[in-house]
């Protein structure tokens, strides 16, 4: 037994997981990943390192939303714990995309919305993706678009209509994020989504929405009116 596997050390880990299989609820956020962590690396004490990260990155949801190279700056996390949170969120996601994937968005509304703010919500770059869907409103291809700067990002009409035709898709929704936390759409952004309607109509595409996420809120164009 080494030194961080002392009696007391594995009581703790042992009443962590009764409590997690009683009452997840019931567990701080920092329990949470000191228990993921510990099933990453079994002989360590987990709980300073949950501590640091979640104090670091700031929440639950930023901290398993971060980028491998962020979380391998931590000290004493490797890939092995790396790999155990982004499992968390992948298989979130999944789970929430799973909501929606063999229906019509349209009537999905609130399920995809919940998915964008926790995908979209916590990265602190600008990113910009296109979802296509067919003539049923089903999502054909979730697509990046393009990854800028903290505060901007390009959106290249010509080449979201381009991919809409060799996808074969009737509609598209553009979604982007504001790594600001506001959502409230900037003057670029309702001059781009002018352009794109009106190219995308001509050739009898509709674009549906626009919708910006901001941390945990959105805003959509369909519902200001400005499309």
């Amino acid at each position: 037994m080494g030194e961080s596997e002392t009696p007391d050390h594995l009581g703790h880990r042992a009443r962590l997981r009764a409590r997690l299989l009683d009452d997840a609820d019931g567990l701080a956020d920092y329990e949470l990943v000191e228990y993921l962590l510990a099933l990453a690396i079994p002989r360590r004490d987990t709980k300073p390192l949950a501590k640091t990260l979640l104090r670091e990155f700031g929440s639950l949801a930023q901290l398993v939303s971060a980028d491998p190279e962020s979380l391998r700056r931590i000290d004493g996390l490797g890939d092995t714990g790396i790999a155990a949170l982004k499992i968390v969120q992948a298989t979130g996601l999944r789970l929430l995309k799973g909501e929606f994937r063999d229906k019509p968005l349209l009537s999905s509304w609130d399920a995809l919305l919940d998915w964008l703010r926790a995908d979209m919500g916590p990265i602190d770059v600008e990113r910009v993706r296109v979802l296509y869907l067919n003539a049923r409103n089903m999502l054909i291809r979730d697509e990046v678009a393009s990854e800028g700067s903290i505060d901007q990002s390009a959106i290249y009409v010509r080449e979201v209509i381009k991919r809409a035709l060799e996808l074969g898709a009737s509609a598209i929704i553009l979604v982007h994020n504001h790594p600001s936390g506001s959502p409230e759409p900037s003057r670029q952004d309702i001059a781009i989504t002018k352009e794109i309607a009106s190219a995308a109509a001509k050739l009898g595409i509709a674009l549906h929405d626009h919708i910006i996420i901001g941390g945990s809120d959105h805003r959509s164009f369909r519902a200001m009116g400005l499309l």
